[in-house]
């Protein structure tokens, strides 16, 4: 499966922890394209886990993504996004720039997400941060249309996930 995307994109990785968005972006995606809440974090505490820094991560998250999408460069989100709120300025954003939304939603079912979160040494939170996060996908999914996003593809499987064979430009 192939996924086409505009040029003018701004594409809205979506999932829970662990669901793999970064692991996605990663493979289909050029490294300077990506702007990543983990990293703002550790880029303003040294810690991409540190939560207390969350507020200005994002500051930082949305001012990259506003100057990438000003100077006309395609622009991924790898962020949970799994609430309206969060994407609202995202959407807000691609709009401003005259880009497309694209939403890409990693749909993994809860218990692989959890799975893999306990095989992570590297993320020190607890199981209900995941199933809130889930809740909070599965309750805002199908109103993605709705909210702003052109776009929609769901992938709801890690088989599906591995079945992109390639994200297309269009």
């Amino acid at each position: 499966m192939e996924i086409k995307i505009p040029k003018f994109s701004l594409v809205v990785m979506i999932g829970v922890s662990s669901a793999g968005k970064s692991s996605f972006a990663k493979k289909h995606f050029k490294k300077t394209e990506i702007v990543s809440s983990d990293e703002c974090r550790a880029i303003i505490s040294d810690d991409e886990n540190d939560q207390t820094v969350t507020k200005d991560a994002f500051a930082l998250l949305h001012y990259i993504i506003s100057k990438r999408l000003k100077n006309m460069y395609l622009t991924i989100v790898d962020a949970t996004s799994v609430q309206k709120e969060s994407r609202k300025t995202l959407i807000h954003l691609a709009r401003k720039y005259h880009y497309i939304p694209i939403a890409i939603v990693l749909d993994i079912p809860e218990q692989i997400c959890q799975d893999r979160h306990k095989a992570r040494p590297d993320r020190n939170f607890e199981d209900y941060v995941i199933s809130k996060q889930y809740q909070d996908l599965k309750r805002s999914i199908r109103y993605l249309k709705s909210e702003g996003f052109r776009k929609v593809y769901i992938l709801r499987s890690a088989e599906a996930v591995e079945a992109v064979t390639g994200i297309v430009r269009v």
